[in-house]
């Protein structure tokens, strides 16, 4: 009973919330800014539109994570092909303000396929989803959830050192004898693999990559082998804490999409005041 009930709840939302950490802190050095998120960048969006694409053609979990995983990548895909095209001095920049227009995109895309859903059946599963939840979390889903946390991590510890040197910067990454293009471009995939990964199962979740990895470095530095692991960890409790609060909100239970935001948006502006101090 207890597993039936709780333990496949408690794993799905340590693995999400570790999952969006993680993709947080992946984005925000290789982009080398501390505002690149999954949702900010398109990945999320991307994602949920892939996986609405799925539940809208009524196909199976397997078919829904493969499509979220392609939206997700197709989103960052977009962003990497048109943000150094813009005018911009700051090509980082650029490709932050092309994450902006893909996810609104995306969210236009989204909408428009809720128009054309099944009012009494397809049309409550994406509305219910795209709020986020852990209601219908079964062992398939933490098995995907776990082999994709685990194609994720261990690749980016391996690697932990040269990512360390996309945060000096491509000229200073080159000579010392890294490819940052390429090194950026996995850490990418290997991002929105997370990101989609979370998006399949539990739907659309905000705030837990832009804040967690923030909380991360305060606490350990931005050495990357010590923020990583530091992020899933934190990301995991996090999520955990939403969850709870979320089932203890009242008779009616609150997606955790929505508390994430709710107390998502005051602790960044408190990590924003204390930075600027």
């Amino acid at each position: 009973v207890f597993w039936q009930l709780r333990l496949p709840r408690v794993l799905a939302a340590a693995l999400v919330g570790a999952a969006l950490a993680v993709s947080g802190a992946c984005l925000q050095r290789a982009f080398r800014n501390p505002l690149a998120a999954p949702e900010l960048l398109g990945v999320s969006a991307g994602a949920a539109l892939g996986a609405a694409l799925a539940i809208l053609a009524g196909t199976g979990w397997v078919v829904l994570q493969l499509s979220a995983f392609g939206g997700g990548l197709a989103a960052i895909a977009l962003v990497l092909v048109i943000g150094p095209l813009l005018p911009t001095r700051d090509r980082l920049l650029g490709l932050v303000l092309t994450g902006v227009a893909i996810s609104s995109l995306a969210g236009a895309l989204l909408t428009a396929l809720i128009a054309f859903a099944d009012p009494r059946s397809t049309l409550p599963a994406i509305s219910f989803w795209m709020m986020g939840s852990f209601s219908a979390i079964g062992p398939a889903s933490i098995a995907g959830l776990v082999a994709a946390l685990a194609l994720s991590l261990m690749p980016l510890a391996l690697a932990r050192w040269r990512i360390d040197t996309l945060a000096l910067g491509d000229d200073e990454a080159h000579a010392m004898g890294v490819a940052s293009h390429r090194l950026r471009l996995g850490v990418v995939v290997l991002a929105a693999l997370a990101t989609s990964a979370s998006v399949a199962v539990a739907g659309v979740i905000g705030w837990v990559g832009l804040i967690v990895p923030h909380l991360a470095r305060m606490l350990v530095g931005a050495a990357f082998a010590r923020w990583l692991p530091a992020s899933a960890l934190l990301g995991a409790v996090f999520m955990l804490a939403i969850d709870t609060l979320g089932r203890m909100a009242g008779d009616t239970e609150l997606p955790p999409g929505v508390l994430a935001a709710i107390v998502g948006a005051p602790v960044l502006f408190a990590l924003m005041r204390r930075g600027g101090r």
